[in-house]
């Protein structure tokens, strides 16, 4: 299936990096929320990395800078001609926010192992506790590409411009609709429930099989498509906090070739808590209309 992706290059799947995992000249990264699974058992070779702690600051909430991601990839024995393969768990979101973030900073041989974590351990690979140590590099990244990620204000401009943009939520339906602002267990949060107005619902899961590799180039198609999301317009996707949006930016970007496509990962965390940001809501739980103003 892969062949019929625009960028099929960007993926690797699992019996490649099985047979490739130990080329001079390769990185596996896994990318989880924390280093829990990683702890317990990742491939061999793979260095972990932890989500909240390394590719974010810790005191802005924003992605890593460029010299907190330089030392992250120097830490791990990365140069720039690097070629890096990523996954992880929960389906590769976080491998996928990853992914984009050596994209900001303009690495460019950069892949995710499809499937992830999930299918690696569905078809019963071997896992090790045995943690890597890499000689230290000095790894200089190049200067952020804002042309991939979306800022507030660019959102705020889709509001008046509707028919120049995709906008896509890829939340699951009770966060679209409003019934839940967050997910049970996850801090990161807002104030307001729903979602922002125009945004078309398409849960990022529904692009991905029960293994968690990616469906076909053409059901995909059929997906984003079938909702309106066309490829002749500009398009953001986002989530909660980024990292979901940054799974369907992946299948927008390479899998479809769509052009212009950013990630906004402010996301609803960030839209949720601003003063007077428009919000809607599904019939059957709006509150009053001065509330969502």
């Amino acid at each position: 299936m892969a062949n019929q992706y625009a960028h099929p290059e960007v993926l690797v799947e699992t019996d490649w990096v099985a047979a490739h995992s130990k080329d001079p000249g390769l990185r596996l990264v896994e990318v989880d929320v924390d280093t829990a699974a990683y702890d317990q058992g990742h491939i061999a070779g793979a260095v972990g990395w932890n989500w909240q702690t390394q590719l974010q600051d810790q005191v802005r909430r924003t992605l890593a800078s460029k010299s907190q991601f330089e030392a992250l990839c120097s830490e791990a024995g990365i140069t720039p001609e690097t070629t890096v393969i990523l996954y992880g768990d929960n389906n590769n979101w976080f491998a996928a926010w990853a992914l984009w973030q050596f994209n900001y900073y303009g690495h460019k041989n950069v892949k995710l192992m499809n499937g992830g974590r999930k299918k690696w351990t569905l078809e019963n690979r071997p896992l090790t506790t045995d943690k890597p140590a890499y000689p230290k590099t000095s790894y200089k990244a190049k200067e952020p590409d804002n042309a991939i990620r979306a800022f507030r204000d660019q959102v705020m401009n889709v509001l008046t411009h509707p028919e120049k943009y995709n906008l896509v939520d890829v939340r699951s339906p009770d966060e679209y609709s409003g019934k839940i602002i967050a997910p049970p267990g996850m801090s990161e949060t807002a104030q307001r429930g729903g979602h922002i107005p125009g945004a078309q619902s398409i849960p990022w899961a529904q692009a991905v099989k029960e293994d968690g590799s990616f469906k076909s180039a053409d059901e995909l198609k059929a997906l984003y498509e079938g909702k309106g999301v066309v490829p002749s317009k500009e398009t953001i996707a986002y989530c909660r906090i980024g990292e979901r949006s940054s799974h369907t930016w992946v299948v927008l970007k390479y899998l479809l070739g769509y052009n212009n496509v950013r990630n906004y990962d402010g996301s609803w965390t960030e839209w949720g808590n601003l003063v007077e940001a428009p919000i809607e809501k599904t019939a059957g739980v709006n509150p009053p209309a001065e509330v969502c103003k």
